[in-house]
C-alpha cells in the first residue's frame, strides 16, 4: 500500500458538483482532491447524461430540419439520408473533448486526481483500490460525497441492456429502433424519445400519471403534449406497464390503465426513464455511521455537513432536484463554506429544463404551487406567435407565463415552452435573484426582434398591457 496522502479536501465523484467543488476550493487555496472511479472525469452528466443527450438532440434536429422543414426556407435538399455512425462519433467527440478539459483545469488549478474506487475507512480516511487491484489510503479534515446517481430499475420492467434499456444505453444504438417505448414522461424520456422519433423511430410513452413533466406549470405541459402528439408522439397516460417479456428480439409489454384496462405493446426496444437515484454502492460511508434518508439519499444540514463531523454531500446524493446545475452551485457554496466564507445556494431559484423541441424551462412556481400555497397572485402570458423572431425562424409554437406577486408584483415564477426556452430562462432566473417585480421585467428594454421580448410582453400581460397581444 502507497503511503497515506493528506489533503485539505478530498471530493468522492468527478461530475459536476464534485468537479467544481474541488477547482473551487482548490482556487481558495485548500491543498485537493478528487477521486473518480471511472477512467473519465466527468460523472454522468458529461459522459452518459446532459451531454451525449444533448449532442444527439442537436444532431436530430438538423436531420429532421433537413428532411422536413429547410424546403419551407427555401432550401432543397433531395435524398436526404442518416449516418448514425457519424452522428454517434461526432457524440463521442464531443464528450471527449470536455471530458478532457476537465483534466486540464485539475491541473491548472492545482487539484490532484485519483483514480479508483474509494471507500470510507474512517471519518478522516478513505482506502481508493485502482483498477489492479492496488491499494492507497488517503487523509482529509473535509470529504465530501458527490457521487451522484443512478437509473431507478422497475421490478416490472428488468434492464438487461439491450432491448429493455436505461437511458446510458438509448445512447449508444447501433440502429434506430422500429417502436421505441419510452417508460416514464419525464425529461429524460421525452428527451430520447426526441431523438429516436426524428430519426425514424416509432415512439410511445408511458406514464403513470394523467400528463407528462410532473412539477412543471400543467398549463405549460399540455402545451408541450400538443406539440409533441403533432410530431408523432404517442402517450399512454395514467397507465403503468405490468409485465414485459422478451422473445427474440422483441418486447412485449402489458400496459394497465387507470380503468383497470390491459393493452399490449409490442417494440424493439423499451426505454425505462422513471427516475435516478442516489448512487452511493461501495462507499461504506453507512457503515461508518453516515445517515440516510427513506430514499437512500445522504442526509445533510444546511452546510452540506452529514451527522459524521468532516463528512459532506452534495448534488444527486443528497435531497432536491438531480440536476448538475444544482450540483454545481452547492459544490462552490461548499468549496467557500469549508474556506471560511459564506457559501450560499438559492433553491428558490433553481431552473428546469427539457430539451425537446419546443423546449420547456421553468423557475419559480407553477400556478400550481402559488394556489396551494394560497399566495394571491397573478398571471400574465404571452404567445409565441406573436413573437417576430420566432415566425421568422418558423417555430412560433408556444408560450411564456409569468406569475406575480398580486400585493408585490415580485415575480414568483417563469414558465416558458418555445424555441429556445433553455437560454431565455436566464434572464427570468437573473431577475428572480434580485427580487425583481413584474413590472422590472416590462420595462426593461429588449432587443428587436428577439425570442426574450416574448418573456417581456408576458411580464406587461401581468397587468393586462401587452403591446403585442
Amino acid at each position: 500500500m502507497a503511503e497515506t496522502q493528506q489533503f485539505d479536501v478530498l471530493v468522492i465523484g468527478s461530475g459536476p458538483g464534485g468537479y467544481v467543488g474541488a477547482i473551487r476550493a482548490a482556487q481558495l487555496g485548500l491543498r485537493t482532491a478528487c477521486v473518480e472511479k471511472s477512467p473519465t472525469l466527468g460523472g454522468t452528466c458529461l459522459n452518459v447524461g446532459c451531454i451525449p443527450s444533448k449532442a444527439l438532440l442537436d444532431s436530430s434536429e438538423w436531420f429532421a430540419q433537413a428532411k422536413e422543414k429547410f424546403a419551407h426556407h427555401g432550401v432543397v435538399c433531395s435524398n436526404v439520408t442518416l449516418d448514425l455512425p457519424a452522428m454517434m462519433q461526432r457524440k463521442d467527440k464531443v464528450v471527449e473533448g470536455l471530458t478532457k478539459g476537465i483534466e486540464g483545469l485539475f491541473k491548472k488549478n492545482k487539484v490532484t486526481r485519483l483514480q479508483g474506487q474509494a471507500r470510507f475507512r474512517d471519518a478522516r480516511t478513505v482506502t481508493i483500490t485502482a483498477a489492479d487491484g492496488s491499494t492507497q489510503d488517503v487523509q482529509a479534515r473535509a470529504i465530501v460525497i458527490a457521487t451522484g446517481s443512478e437509473p431507478i430499475a422497475l421490478p416490472t420492467v428488468p434492464f438487461d441492456g439491450e432491448r429493455i434499456v436505461s437511458s446510458t444505453e438509448a445512447l449508444t444504438f447501433s440502429q434506430v429502433p422500429q417502436h421505441l417505448v419510452v417508460v416514464g414522461g419525464g425529461a429524460i424520456g421525452l428527451e430520447l424519445g426526441s431523438v429516436w422519433l426524428r430519426l425514424g423511430a416509432k415512439v410511445t410513452v408511458v406514464e403513470l400519471l394523467p400528463r407528462l413533466v410532473p412539477g412543471i406549470d400543467a398549463q405549460i405541459a399540455s402545451a408541450l403534449q400538443r406539440s409533441l402528439t403533432k410530431q408523432g408522439f404517442s402517450f399512454m397516460l395514467g397507465s403503468k406497464v405490468t409485465q414485459a417479456t422478451v422473445n427474440n428480439g422483441e418486447v412485449t409489454l402489458t400496459v394497465e390503465n387507470d380503468k383497470k384496462e390491459n393493452k399490449e405493446l409490442k417494440a424493439d426496444r423499451v426505454l425505462v426513464a422513471v427516475g435516478r437515484k442516489a448512487y452511493t454502492a461501495g462507499l461504506g460511508a453507512a457503515e461508518i455511521g453516515v445517515a440516510f434518508d427513506e430514499r437512500g439519499r445522504v442526509k445533510v444540514d444546511h452546510h452540506y455537513q452529514t451527522n459524521v463531523a468532516g463528512i459532506y454531500a452534495l448534488g444527486d446524493a443528497i435531497t432536491g432536484p438531480m440536476l448538475a446545475h444544482k450540483a454545481e452551485e452547492e459544490g462552490v457554496a461548499l468549496a467557500e463554506l469549508l474556506a471560511g466564507k459564506a457559501g450560499h445556494v438559492n433553491y428558490d431559484v433553481v431552473p428546469g429544463i427539457v430539451y425537446t423541441w419546443p423546449e420547456v424551462a421553468s423557475v419559480g412556481l407553477s400556478e400550481e404551487a402559488a394556489k396551494a400555497s394560497e399566495v394571491q397572485y397573478k398571471v400574465g402570458t404571452f404567445s409565441f406567435l406573436a413573437n417576430g423572431r420566432a415566425r421568422c425562424m418558423d417555430e412560433a409554437d408556444g408560450m411564456v407565463k409569468v406569475i406575480a406577486d398580486a400585493k408585490t408584483d415580485r415575480i414568483l415564477g417563469v414558465h416558458i415552452v418555445g424555441p429556445r426556452a433553455s437560454d431565455i430562462i436566464a434572464e427570468a432566473v437573473m431577475a428572480m435573484e434580485f427580487g425583481a417585480s413584474a413590472e422590472d421585467m416590462a420595462r426593461a428594454m429588449h432587443g428587436h426582434p428577439t425570442l426574450p421580448e416574448a418573456l417581456r410582453e408576458a411580464a406587461l400581460n401581468v397587468e393586462k398591457r401587452s403591446r403585442q397581444s
